[in-house]
């Protein structure tokens, strides 16, 4: 017969392991758009300056 509380044991740990990979990819995801965000508002504060450089 098998032990219903090691089945929930086996079953907590997968579950827990599912959500640490779900929580990794949403913080590359945010950190890819941090990334972005941050090339983009350096990009247009270097256009600024040439275009400004008299």
């Amino acid at each position: 017969m098998n032990d219903p509380k090691a089945e929930n044991k086996a079953r907590n740990r997968e579950i827990a392991g599912n959500e640490a990979e779900r929580q990794t990819v949403g913080d590359v995801r945010v950190s890819a758009w941090a990334i972005a965000v941050a090339v983009i508002i350096g990009l247009a504060a270097v256009g600024w300056v040439l275009l400004n450089n008299k």
